[in-house]
């Protein structure tokens, strides 16, 4: 059949396109649907200098749009070649190209949409009331000019859209589906420029009205209540604004916190001069500053404004001007990042310092768990806020245990007596056990003083002791309590001050696993441990040229591979904090990331996300069974472990029920 069509083809001569059919043509490229149309229009209006723009739809835009604006207007000498195509004043010259500073410079809107509607232009360049209408007719799209009143502005209705193409008008989606796209782009615009007024009416109804805001305005409270209208007081209570200035380049605009994150990219606003783009740098810069704080599958939302000079940036890019090229796309990416994951370091950083207590606590002095002191449920990563614990957060410096169990000199200081969660010499999760018989030494020679304290043994030996809190009214507990029973191999139930904590046992060693990989990735190469026996992998040939390739990098990671062939590797070495992880598992994780993002310089720049990947395969498994001392050790570290309280891709790793929480469940039944 195929065949047969191809060999039906007739040869016919060279000859030029009727202006209706090259304008028809060039609008499969600018006109999509109503929506296009929208963006065209208003950008039109914008450029034109209007204040206050004015949209009225029916049918979704299908059977009519009209814009309306009180910008300049356009002269009667210039009004013929309004809706010709490749005819526009924004640029002249190749320097006005590489420096276009208005949103449209092809000259093809106007005449791509005539074609496929009945479009009409009224306008007026004064205040005297008298305009001038022009409409586009006949195969040949004649310019057709006639007075018509107007107030100073345009006002341009557009009727029936693909009237004389039905092909594409039945690719035209539901009323509702088309408007919501008209919708998203008019919200888009109304982002762009906060100095224009807008209004949007559908079937005669208002959907939005929108005020101007000064464009010097330092008011911020009004700026957020236009961003409010268009995204909902949400994003504004959940988003951070930010600022920042840098030679010849500037950043301001609202990120939304990681909790506020969404399941898909919906609301995502950056604009470039003012132009909303999608563009690949941009979203791999904001990915890479979200990268620690944001969980797999979320999308962050931001409403970004980038002002750069024009002529560093090429707009001629794609025919609906989406897409920009930055001539050192390098110094914008790093720009946007760093800023961007400063302003979100910045805010949880001061978050966690403005929750930390303001009381230390004596030495072997301990905490009651009365009721009367317990609170009501706090959020994630808040608990220490709660003035009951009277705790002083450790550090990796104090050992990061209560002082109460650090004071018999060096001894305690040692790393190797840590019971570090991470660092133990076996490669199944275990912690040193001569903290705990130091726990429970020290509570012994408190017990014979007089304190009512008491251990309790969480193995099947005297060095598995564990201490526990007390009810006398001299004890302390640790923020995150102590352990009592390990849930269907998943969850750690703990003990502290306030309740009972329920910690995600995966999800706390994939955070601490993580921070201790960047930490040391700085000090790169991460430690190595060649294996005992190296072991055999087969790879495709992609993968292996790869490996052969990037080396170097591989070994900086801790990670020695050889090529045996083209499609076998060994596995040499691999880093010390990975002692006891699934190699293979790793290998194949780092060549795939490899893959994905080409070259090794672009592996390095987004190798927090290749940690995140080595951490997650790394880090304890469900079903995996711990002994009572391997869960403190994980309670531990996850107190000296910045941003414990959620994974590297931002799930919560624990929360607590309070003993009033626990009490009013079980009275409720009485």
């Amino acid at each position: 059949m195929i065949l047969n069509t191809f060999k039906s083809l007739e040869v016919k001569p060279i000859q030029l396109l009727s202006p209706r059919l090259a304008n028809q043509i060039a609008a499969g490229e600018v006109v999509e649907r109503p929506a296009s149309v929208l963006k065209e229009l208003v950008e039109n209006c914008l450029d034109a200098g209007a204040s206050q723009i004015d949209i009225e739809l029916e049918d979704a835009g299908v059977k009519l749009l009209k814009i309306r604006d009180n910008g300049s207007g356009i002269g009667l000498e210039n009004l013929p070649l309004a809706l010709a195509r490749h005819a526009t004043s924004k640029i002249v010259t190749l320097d006005d190209l590489e420096g276009v500073a208005s949103l449209g410079f092809r000259g093809e809107a106007l005449a791509s949409i005539s074609s496929v509607s009945r479009l009409e232009l009224v306008t007026s360049t004064d205040d005297s009331g008298k305009g001038w209408r022009v409409v586009a007719e006949g195969r040949e799209m004649q310019s057709q000019v006639t007075p018509a009143p107007h107030p100073r502005g345009t006002s341009l209705i557009v009727r029936d859209l693909f009237f004389n193409t039905p092909a594409r008008r039945k690719f035209l989606r539901t009323e509702r589906t088309e408007l919501t796209h008209l919708e998203e782009v008019f919200r888009r615009l109304a982002l762009s420029r906060q100095d224009v007024g807008f209004t949007l009416k559908h079937q005669g109804k208002l959907i939005h009205q929108l005020s101007a805001i000064p464009f010097d305005t330092e008011d911020e409270r009004l700026q957020q209540r236009r961003v409010a209208q268009l995204l909902g007081k949400e994003f504004v209570e959940q988003s951070l604004s930010i600022e920042a200035v840098a030679t010849g380049i500037q950043l301001r605009g609202w990120v939304g916190l990681p909790v506020y994150a969404r399941a898909q990219a919906d609301r995502q606003y950056f604009f470039v001069n003012g132009r909303v783009v999608r563009d690949k740098l941009v979203a791999h810069a904001i990915r890479q500053a979200y990268q620690d704080v944001l969980y797999a599958g979320r999308h962050a939302v931001f409403v970004l404004y980038l002002e750069v000079d024009p002529k560093i940036v090429d707009v001629n890019v794609h025919p609906t001007k989406h897409e920009v090229r930055f001539r050192d796309g390098r110094w914008v990416h790093d720009f946007i990042f760093s800023s961007l994951h400063r302003r979100l370091s910045g805010a949880l950083i001061g978050a966690e310092k403005h929750s930390e207590p303001k009381v230390a606590v004596a030495q072997n002095s301990y905490l009651p768990l009365d009721r009367s002191a317990t609170q009501t449920n706090q959020p994630v990563g808040q608990l220490r806020e709660q003035t009951a614990l009277n705790w002083q957060p450790a550090t990796e410096q104090s050992v990061g245990y209560p002082s109460a169990f650090s004071a018999r000199g060096s001894a305690a200081k040692d790393s190797s007596a840590r019971g570090s969660f991470i660092r133990a010499s076996s490669p199944a999760i275990g912690a040193s056990l001569e903290f705990y018989r130091q726990l429970a030494e020290d509570a012994d020679a408190a017990s014979s003083q007089g304190a009512s304290s008491q251990g309790a043994l969480g193995a099947s030996n005297a060095s598995d002791a564990l201490v526990t809190p007390s009810s006398s009214p001299s004890s302390t507990v640790p923020p995150l309590g102590y352990a009592l029973a390990q849930m269907q191999g998943i969850y750690i139930l703990a003990q502290n001050a306030n309740g009972l904590v329920v910690v995600d046992m995966h999800a706390a060693h994939e955070r601490i696993t993580y921070e201790r990989l960047k930490k040391d990735w700085l000090q790169r190469p991460l430690a190595a441990q060649p294996l005992l026996v190296p072991e055999a992998v087969s790879v495709d040939e992609e993968a292996a040229e790869l490996a052969s390739q990037h080396s170097e990098l591989l070994n900086d990671l801790g990670v020695q591979l050889d090529v045996l062939g083209p499609q076998e590797l060994v596995i040499r070495s691999m880093p010390v904090l990975l002692q006891g992880a699934n190699a293979a598992a790793l290998v194949f994780t780092l060549l795939d990331e490899l893959k994905r993002y080409g070259t090794a310089t672009s592996l390095e720049n987004s190798i927090y996300a290749v940690l995140a990947s080595i951490a997650c395969h790394a880090s304890v498994r469900a079903g995996r069974k711990l002994a009572i001392p391997e869960m403190n050790a994980l309670l531990r570290d996850m107190e000296i472990t910045q941003r414990s309280d959620q994974c590297n891709h931002g799930r919560p790793t624990w929360f607590q029920l309070s003993m009033q929480e626990l009490d009013t469940l079980f009275l409720r039944g009485r």
